[in-house]
C-alpha cells in the first residue's frame, strides 16, 4: 500500500471505536479490543483505539485491520515454536480464538535498554536502580544499549483504570500470584517466542526491542500464547541499518511502532494522569504511517485495507 496521506485523513472521520455485537456472545471491553465470548470461544474485534501509559488516548485509522493481521502473521509463523489460541481470522478486524484461562502477569521481555515511562528500565537504570525485577543490571550501560541477555521483567495485572505494576520472579511467588511450576512453563513459552521475533525481525531489517505477551492456560491444561504477539502495539521495534549510527550520535533510534505516540504525548507533559490531549490527526495518521510499515516490513506483503464501514462489514463476514 504504500503511504496515501490523503486515505488516512479521511479514514480519521472513520475510525472503529466500538462494537455492539451482542450476538456474539458476553462482552468483554479491553483497552483495544471488544472480546465477545460463547460455547468455549472468544470473538476478537480489533477497534483503532490506541493505548499509552495504560489508558486510551483516541484512535488510529486503520489501527485495528494492521494489529490483527499481524497478530496473525505472527501466531502462523510462531506455532511450532508456541502454540496459540487462534482458530480463524473471519474478518480483517477480527479474530476467533479458544477461550482460556488467562494468566494474572504480563510476561515483558526486554533486550534492551531503553523505555519512556517511569516504570521502564531505561528510567530506573539512569536513576542508578543496580536491580531490576529481580535482575542484577552491569554498570556503564548507554540508553538505548543491547542487554547482555534479555531480560524477563513480568508485570502484575491491575484492575481496569489502573497501572500494571513491575514484579521480579520471587515476588510473583512470594504473593501466590502463581505457582512455580506455572510461572516457569510461561515464562519458557516467552523466552522461546521472543528468540524466534527477534530472529525473524533481523531478518526483515528490524530490531525487536522488547515486548509483552498474554499467556494462558486452555482447556487441555496447555500452557499458550493468547491476545497479540509482535505488534507495533505490544512491541517495540527499531531500524537494523540506523540503529549503530544513531548510538554514536547519542539519538534515539528509529522506531516503528507506538513508541511515537508515546513519545509525543509525553513532549505534551503527559505520562498517563488525568485527561490525555486529543491526538492531532497529524499525528493519526503519521502514527498509522508507521503501523502499516511494520505490517509491509515484517510480513514482506503489501497492506491492503478494506474500506468499506467496519461494523456492517464484521457483521456480514460473522454471519450477523
Amino acid at each position: 500500500m504504500g503511504t496515501d496521506v490523503t486515505l488516512l485523513r479521511d479514514m480519521c472521520e472513520r475510525t472503529l471505536v466500538r462494537t455492539d455485537l451482542p450476538g456474539l456472545g458476553r462482552r468483554v471491553e479491553g483497552k483495544v479490543r471488544d472480546n465477545y465470548v460463547r460455547d468455549g470461544r472468544r470473538t476478537i474485534v480489533v477497534t483503532d483505539r490506541v493505548s499509552c501509559f495504560d489508558v486510551v488516548v483516541g484512535t488510529i485509522p486503520l489501527k485495528g485491520q494492521v494489529l490483527n493481521q499481524i497478530a496473525a502473521f505472527w501466531f502462523e509463523k510462531t506455532k511450532q515454536v508456541a502454540p496459540n489460541h487462534l482458530l480463524s481470522v473471519p474478518d480483517p478486524n477480527v479474530s476467533v480464538v479458544k477461550e482460556c484461562e488467562i494468566l494474572p502477569v504480563e510476561f515483558v521481555y526486554r533486550g534492551y535498554l531503553t523505555g519512556v515511562t517511569s516504570t521502564s528500565i531505561w528510567y530506573a537504570y539512569s536513576r542508578g536502580a543496580e536491580e531490576y525485577c529481580g535482575h542484577r543490571l552491569p554498570k556503564g550501560l548507554r540508553k538505548h544499549e543491547k542487554l547482555p541477555e534479555p531480560l524477563l521483567t513480568p508485570t502484575s495485572k491491575a484492575p481496569k483504570g489502573g497501572h500494571d505494576e513491575l514484579a521480579s520472579r520471587a515476588q510473583i511467588l512470594e504473593r501466590g500470584i502463581m505457582s512455580e511450576e506455572r510461572f516457569d512453563a510461561a515464562a519458557s513459552l516467552g523466552a522461546r517466542l521472543f528468540a524466534a521475533g527477534q530472529e525473524w525481525a533481523e531478518s526483515r531489517g528490524l530490531i525487536l526491542v522488547d515486548t509483552k505477551y498474554e499467556i494462558g492456560v486452555d482447556s487441555e491444561g496447555r500452557v499458550i500464547i493468547t491476545d497479540e504477539i509482535h505488534t507495533p502495539d505490544s512491541s517495540r521495534y527499531w531500524y537494523r541499518d540506523t540503529y549503530e549510527q544513531a548510538m554514536s550520535q547519542g539519538r534515539d533510534p528509529q522506531s516503528l511502532d507506538k513508541e511515537y505516540v508515546r513519545r509525543w504525548l509525553a513532549d505534551q507533559d503527559y505520562l498517563g494522569d488525568g485527561p490525555p490531549p486529543p491526538l492531532t490527526d497529524e499525528v493519526r495518521c503519521e502514527a498509522a504511517r508507521r503501523y502499516i510499515e511494520a505490517y509491509e516490513r515484517i510480513t514482506a506483503t503489501d497492506f491492503v485495507p478494506d474500506l468499506e464501514p467496519a461494523e456492517a462489514r464484521i457483521r456480514r463476514n460473522l454471519g450477523l
